[in-house]
């Protein structure tokens, strides 16, 4: 019977499969924190929209230098959100590529992983083969003489 195959780069692959499932978890949390920030984004974008509104409605003078303020700050606010928008792209970005890399770093090697097994395996069906066929040689030989 032969031995079961022990691959020797096994800590290897363990170590990208770890670094692989953190690329994943990084990716994960770029992704809700991208989501989040286009809600923040839309809910800034729909404050304007509501105080456009209220541009053209009768208001006193201190009141329009009151509208004209928040118009500022929500415009502020806005260049703010959709910047930082901006930054979480990148950031969601460079985290699917390194995703990525981890994934393709983690299959190369369990493809090697795997032609090995299949290499050792056929290796020992060979050798054992020999061994039966060696057997037989030596049986049918006995017989003879």
């Amino acid at each position: 019977m032969p031995k079961p195959y022990v691959f020797k780069l096994e800590k290897v692959l363990e170590f990208r499969k770890q670094a692989e499932e953190q690329a994943s978890m990084a990716l994960a949390q770029a992704i809700r924190l991208h989501q989040d920030q286009k809600k923040a984004v839309f809910a800034v974008e729909e404050k304007m929209a509501a105080h456009e509104k209220e541009k053209f409605k009768n208001i006193t003078a201190n009141d329009m230098w009151l509208w004209q303020q928040y118009d500022v700050a929500l415009k502020a606010d806005l260049s703010t959100a959709r910047s930082r928008l901006k930054q979480l792209a990148l950031n969601l970005q460079k985290c699917r590529t390194e995703a990525v890399k981890k994934s393709k770093d983690r299959k190369l090697l369990e493809k090697l992983k795997e032609n090995q097994a299949k290499k050792y395996h056929e290796e020992e069906n060979l050798k054992e083969q020999k061994e039966y066929d060696e057997m037989a040689t030596i049986r049918f030989k006995s017989k003879d003489f």
